[in-house]
């Protein structure tokens, strides 16, 4: 006999199956098998086809096949031409169905759904992170949103939790002291979003700030009069943009978040 082969066989990619096996395999020392992987199954004809191959070359087979009518033929022509035939995940949804009176979706391919989405979310926090507080203006062009406010509005928080929706988010901070980078005037202005805040409001929020890092709430970032000289400043950047405005006074991360979400979703 030959060099043992398994033949994988999904109406997917085939990844889950082939891990399974392969780690199955590495329980065996000086193994030497051969996988090969038949994906994407849509019909009855190819699942036969597999099983009279696995018979011709003595071989095994592993499946995950989220059809139970696939599954149930599979199973039984494997039978009827005497070859071993595994059901990886077929038990599993099976017993979470019967335990949990849940209903499967039966749809091949979800888990690479849920990783796509995933990779697109730690792709969306990776570009918060790069793009955070101005720190390189080349973001504000390639976001998906771009926050805009004078600093302690909660852009870096938002950008974060709007990262997790898997929206690509820069933050530029406006300080009358820095011209805005041109950037900002470049970018669709439907893309940008001012943070506004009452003056009251935002001297309470700086002053905590200070007394949390142990400096006195005195200090110019929470004069009311440097305050002001801000907003003015920010009110009239957001107007040269031309872009929405949110008050973010007396709202939380969350509210304000769903907020810029609804939006988006309603000029889409």
């Amino acid at each position: 006999m030959g060099k043992p082969i398994v033949y994988v066989v999904s109406d997917s990619v085939g990844e889950t199956a082939e891990l399974v096996v392969k780690a199955s395999i590495s329980q065996f020392n000086n193994s030497n098998f051969e996988i090969q992987r038949i994906p994407y199954i849509e019909d009855k004809a190819t699942l036969k086809e597999a099983v009279l191959q696995a018979r011709d070359h003595e071989a095994m087979i592993g499946f995950t096949l989220v059809i139970p009518e696939f599954r149930e033929y599979l199973l039984q022509e494997a039978k009827a031409h005497g070859v071993t035939a595994i059901d990886i995940i077929g038990p599993f949804i099976d017993q979470i169905e019967k335990q949990y009176g849940k209903k499967p979706r039966l749809e091949p391919g979800l888990v690479h759904k849920l990783d796509e989405d995933y990779f697109k979310r730690v792709e969306a926090i990776e570009f918060a992170v790069k793009y955070d507080d101005g720190r390189d203006p080349r973001g504000i062009l390639k976001a998906d949103v771009v926050l805009i406010g004078v600093s302690r509005t909660s852009k870096t928080p938002l950008s974060q939790y709007l990262a997790h929706k898997r929206l690509k988010v820069a933050n530029v901070p406006i300080v009358p002291e820095v011209d805005p980078p041109e950037e900002l005037f470049k970018v669709n202005p439907s893309k940008c979003i001012g943070l506004k805040i009452s003056a009251e409001k935002l001297n309470d929020i700086r002053k905590e700030r200070l007394k949390a890092l142990g400096l006195d709430d005195q200090a110019t970032y929470a004069n009311m009069e440097r305050i002001h000289h801000e907003l003015e400043h920010f009110n009239s950047v957001v107007d040269r943009i031309n872009c929405d405005v949110i008050d973010v006074s007396n709202k939380a991360v969350e509210e304000t978040a769903n907020t810029i979400l609804n939006r988006i979703h309603s000029k889409s």
